[in-house]
């Protein structure tokens, strides 16, 4: 009996013993905090807990009211390339009914409601040459729109609906977001069949970029996450866990054309200036600063004696903007502005892009070895003095301007001239500039590169004047007053 209690007693001991282990690693566990030195001295703070102790975030909230304000968008877009590739002596004689028909095509992605009396923020990609727009709300209701105005060079465009009372996503701060932070995906990736699909990641990448072959000057600063993203999402929403939108769906990079890991946003904090702009004024006022710029590496560190792999360093200054008229110069190094760290050209673009011309901010930069400040005013892309960004183009009065390449003047029988890479929102594009055309004269005298337009255009008493040829080696002349 004594053998017997006591293995009975011991059974009930190490069940027990077993019990409370079992019970102990499944209650939530303290948050862990260890305070370490690094390189350079400072204190830093690494705080762990275990993830299996933790519940996953609960969604619903977020995904039930943002679904709402996300609509399904179909667009209708002309084939002209055959029409407008057909002799014009030929449609003169013979007139349009007998040259071949224009094609339709058919497209969709998705927007996202910001005013309940109709205003919907999509990408420029997704409405760009759409002669038709119909928008399908959550709950079937559908709307034909119209494009109140787009920006390509951050792929952000507004349509708007003729309706009241509808429901909107409350705008974040996508400046708050943390690298890990949880963020859904909501629109209608491949069409109408799966509207209203709600994804979900977590905020992989901060700032990124993307390369680009088009020659257009862009503004990327992207969020990247690994929320499910496919054709037909273009123009949805990212939100927080707190239902906020905090990115515009915009992009994936892909070897198959599908979702493979990766996607991108544009960041609400970007798409709430040009937003604004757009519903305003129909283009965006974009503040720029005039400079030349270089992401700092451990070279270009080490040889300017920083403290850190941080900022962005300036390797031209342009005459007469606004960077030179606040006294930077060739080589500093901005590190921040306004207070917000400077990482690489990315995140100057996207700062200086929350901007509008005539605003004004701090910039901090390294000037051999010492920090200094100054006060900017930024200028106008409306303005002869414009941006350089890091393909080497120049902003000028709405258009990105490049010094055109050896081969281009080879195939267009020139011996210099300036590229006109694309056309943004201007007295450039008002005036009939063409994108892909060659500049050869600013007012009578020979141009070879993007300062050279700008010199001239500054020394215009009253009109400039352009001569060139355009992509198909056709002459063209255009002008405008100052």
């Amino acid at each position: 009996m004594k053998r017997t209690f006591l293995t009975v007693l011991l059974s009930v001991v190490a069940g027990g013993l077993t019990a409370y282990a079992v019970v102990k690693a499944t209650q939530p566990q303290e948050i862990q905090s260890t305070i370490v030195t690094d390189q350079n001295g400072s204190a830093v703070e690494y705080r762990t807990v275990n993830l299996a102790d933790t519940d996953y975030p609960d969604f619903t909230y977020a995904a039930e009211n943002a679904v709402e304000a996300v609509v399904y968008v179909e667009v209708t877009v002309q084939n002209r390339q055959q029409y407008q590739n057909i002799d014009p002596f030929f449609r003169f004689f013979f007139g349009d009914e007998y040259t071949p028909q224009m094609r339709e095509q058919k497209g969709s992605g998705s927007g996202v409601i910001i005013r309940p009396d109709g205003y919907i923020v999509t990408n420029n990609h997704v409405v760009s040459g759409a002669s038709n727009i119909q928008v399908t709300l959550n709950n079937n209701q559908q709307y034909e729109a119209t494009v109140v105005g787009t920006d390509p060079a951050t792929d952000v465009a507004i349509i708007k609906v003729n309706e009241n009372d509808l429901p909107t996503i409350p705008m974040g701060d996508s400046d708050a977001l943390r690298l890990g932070e949880w963020v859904l995906a909501i629109g209608s990736p491949l069409g109408a069949q799966l509207r209203g699909t709600i994804t979900a990641g977590i905020v992989s990448a901060k700032g990124r970029s993307m390369p680009d072959y088009s020659g257009q000057f862009k503004i990327e600063s992207f969020i990247q996450t690994d929320a499910a993203v496919n054709p037909g999402n273009s123009g949805g929403a990212l939100v927080n866990k707190k239902g906020e939108l905090v990115g515009i769906n915009t992009a994936i990079v892909s070897q198959t054309g599908a979702y493979s890991g990766y996607s991108f946003a544009v960041p609400v904090n970007i798409v709430k200036r040009v937003a604004e702009d757009l519903m305003d004024f129909g283009s965006v006022k974009r503040a720029v600063l005039g400079i030349s710029m270089g992401s700092v590496d451990k070279k270009i560190a080490d040889e300017m004696k920083l403290s850190s792999v941080s900022g962005v360093y300036i390797n031209e200054v342009l005459k007469g903007s606004a960077a030179e008229k606040a006294g930077l110069q060739k080589n500093d190094v901005i590190v921040a502005i306004d207070g917000q760290k400077i990482t690489d050209a990315a995140s100057v673009q996207a700062k200086v892009s929350s901007y509008r011309p005539g605003d004004k901010a701090v910039i901090s930069y390294i000037r051999d070895g010492k920090q200094l400040q100054t006060r900017v005013e930024f200028q106008g892309a409306d303005t002869p003095a414009g941006e350089i960004s890091a393909d080497g183009s120049v902003i000028f009065y709405g258009a990105s301007l490049k010094t055109a390449s050896p081969e281009t003047l080879k195939a267009l029988g020139l011996r210099s001239g300036v590229e006109i890479v694309s056309l943004g929102s201007g007295k450039m594009a008002e005036a009939g500039a063409k994108e892909g055309g060659v500049i050869s004269y600013v007012n009578g005298d020979p141009v070879s590169s993007p300062e050279d337009v700008v010199a001239k255009a500054k020394k215009a008493s009253r009109a400039i004047y352009f001569e060139g040829v355009d992509r198909n080696g056709k002459a063209f002349y255009f002008g405008f007053g100052k």
